[in-house]
């Protein structure tokens, strides 16, 4: 595994190798041992996986605030997505920007999310299904989100929305003095 930077500090690509013969393919999801520098100490203590069958639809933003702020590592099982981080932190030289990655089952890519900043994706083929490995237990009181199209974020994302729940449609817009989060 090979942990590489992105120009949002603490949000991170893993590099992994994938060992293929006649039989098929073997690849390294996690490993705690090489993790070790990013993850500072943390635990994954949840794991997650989601399928999202329409291409277009978009997941998130989503984060939880302290004191259940969440390191997030990502990574597409099936399909193709194109996954967001957005830097909510307060005093982050990258305060409200975002940088973005495609994910693939054959890229053998997964992201690495810091606390204080917000994930989502969307679905660029049928039936894409992610792995989500978290640092702390989801606390409906904790959650929080950004408006998929909040114009202070300003996400490109590649295709026309095409579903979005209720929930992530009802979202506010960033308020003008939303100063960003502690964590």
């Amino acid at each position: 595994m090979k942990i590489v930077g992105t120009d949002i500090a603490g949000v991170h690509v893993i590099e992994s190798e994938a060992y293929q013969d006649a039989r098929g393919a073997f690849s390294r999801l996690f490993c705690a041992q090489e993790l070790a520098p990013v993850l500072e100490g943390r635990t994954i203590v949840q794991v997650n996986h989601s399928r999202t069958h329409q291409v277009g639809a978009i997941r998130g933003l989503h984060y939880q605030r302290a004191p259940h702020a969440e390191m997030k590592i990502v990574r597409c099982v099936r399909g193709r997505v194109f996954d967001v981080a957005v830097d909510l932190r307060r005093d982050s030289p990258t305060f409200l920007s975002w940088t973005s990655l495609v994910l693939t089952p054959e890229s053998h890519l997964a992201f690495i999310l810091p606390e204080g900043c917000a994930h989502g994706f969307q679905v660029l083929d049928e039936d894409s299904e992610m792995l989500y490995l978290h640092t702390a237990l989801y606390t409906p009181d904790a959650e929080g989100s950004v408006r998929f199209d909040d114009p202070r974020v300003g996400v490109a994302w590649p295709l026309e929305p095409t579903d979005i729940s209720a929930k992530d449609r009802g979202h506010a817009y960033i308020e003008e003095n939303f100063r960003g989060l502690v964590v």
